[in-house]
């Protein structure tokens, strides 16, 4: 199941009378329930996604009159700015970027999701500290579009 058929049944929970929304498959297990979650379970609540501004705001040195444009977290999670330990960042403040590039990876329930960009532009800052939780809509970066 991706990210994308996640958000699907989230809203299909919002927009009905439903109060619980379960989905088992093979290897995955989820359950969406509106309102308070007892203690005992790992339900996952859920948000009103669309509604969510971003968490974060631009980088002082940025004025208003430039493109410039945030790339959120999709989903709350760990946020890793590289493959491994050991490699190089994905990118760098300063580096050029193109639509489509991926960016980092936001480790989710065990499974790693790698952050592409939307945009092509330069990164003027990156927002989120390696191998720190960031919450869903968490401003990750900066890019001045090109």
């Amino acid at each position: 199941m991706d990210l994308e058929e996640i958000r699907e049944l989230v809203m299909l929970l919002e927009n009905t009378s439903l109060t619980e929304l379960k989905v088992h498959t093979e290897d995955f297990k989820l359950t969406l329930r509106k309102g308070s979650r007892p203690k005992e379970t790992a339900s996952i609540p859920a948000p009103a996604i669309e509604n969510q501004k971003p968490v974060g705001t631009p980088p002082a040195q940025i004025t208003p009159d430039q493109d410039l444009v945030s790339i959120n977290s999709p989903m709350v999670g760990t946020y890793y700015q590289a493959p491994s330990p050991d490699s190089e960042p994905f990118v760098k403040i300063g580096d050029v970027v193109s639509k489509g590039q991926t960016l980092c990876i936001v480790e989710a329930m065990k499974l790693m999701n790698d952050i592409k960009s939307e945009y092509d532009g330069t990164i003027v800052e990156i927002a989120a500290e390696n191998g720190q939780p960031v919450e869903y809509n968490q401003v990750l970066f900066w890019i001045k579009r090109s």
